[in-house]
């Protein structure tokens, strides 16, 4: 047996108990998914989850990009009880309607998207934003019914209007009630043009399917965070449709920008002074 080989005879040490109401080590510490270094928590927290090191943006909750972008303390948030129904009574390994519920517990969120009315620079704005970590930000007839009423209380309002998506597409469960909402959510932006007030759409890490495909890139401006997946179909269905293998970098946010899909990738550390700057410029 080599000099460094664990002994397995012999007595053990106990391992110490766990004090009562100590925070977990993991709690302090967290592993970034772009550098693999594992960086104290709380230096992350405070660059707006952005590595300090190598610049890879973690995701936020929605309610944590509305607190980080609009002036503080304004936010009044609207719809916060609507929650999804299962109109299809749909079941797989588990029913929908469990599944729901195991997700507002988990995330303390009734349903996948938060909006409401606030300041941003001292001038009134709506602001909506997807929350993923809820069946990863899938678009139902909630969905959907709250960002018709977000564009129709901007239009109300007469005030611009901000979105923050982040979504894996349509929710399947809900079929074709889900997809439904893509053209209940333009049609509900085309009216709110009618103002002539800006519509900024700000593309996060994912923003995919059906969310893509309809009101996320329709905005007068859209913005992209750095290396945000912003795509319809996932790569390698569309590879395997094409019998093409993709260039280096498809679907992230650099790629769409050099080839005109998005109007500019701002880091995060950068996005409310922008945004405050395009509702200057463009606010009637």
């Amino acid at each position: 047996m080599t000099w460094y080989a664990r002994s397995d005879t012999g007595p053990r040490k106990a391992r110490p108990e766990k004090t009562q109401g100590a925070a977990p080590t993991e709690s302090l510490w967290l592993r970034c998914e772009g550098c693999d270094e594992v960086i104290l928590r709380r230096e992350v927290e405070k660059n707006l989850r952005v590595c300090p090191r190598c610049n890879h943006h973690m995701r936020l909750t929605g309610r944590e990009r509305i607190a980080a972008t609009l002036d503080e303390g304004t936010f009044e948030e609207r719809d916060a009880d609507m929650e999804s129904d299962d109109p299809l009574s749909f079941k797989d390994s588990k029913r929908y309607r469990d599944r729901v519920k195991s997700t507002q517990k988990a995330t303390g969120e009734k349903d996948a998207f938060v909006w409401g009315y606030g300041s941003l620079g001292g001038k009134p704005v709506a602001v909506g934003a997807f929350v993923f970590a809820f069946q990863g930000g899938s678009m139902g007839s909630v969905v959907g019914e709250k960002i018709a009423r977000m564009y129709d209380g901007a239009r109300e309002e007469r005030i611009p209007c901000i979105l923050f998506s982040a979504s894996g597409g349509a929710r399947m469960q809900e079929g074709i009630l889900s997809l439904m909402q893509m053209a209940k959510t333009c049609g509900a932006l085309a009216h709110f043009r009618e103002v002539k007030q800006p519509y900024i759409s700000v593309l996060t890490d994912p923003t995919t399917g059906g969310v893509a495909a309809s009101f996320s890139m329709l905005g007068d401006v859209i913005i992209a965070e750095p290396k945000a997946l912003v795509g319809f179909a996932g790569a390698r269905v569309i590879e395997q449709t094409i019998r093409q293998k993709l260039p280096e970098g498809f679907q992230r946010a650099e790629f769409l920008l050099t080839h005109g899909m998005v109007d500019m990738v701002v880091p995060r550390g950068e996005l409310r002074d922008k945004l405050v700057t395009l509702i200057d410029l463009m606010a009637g």
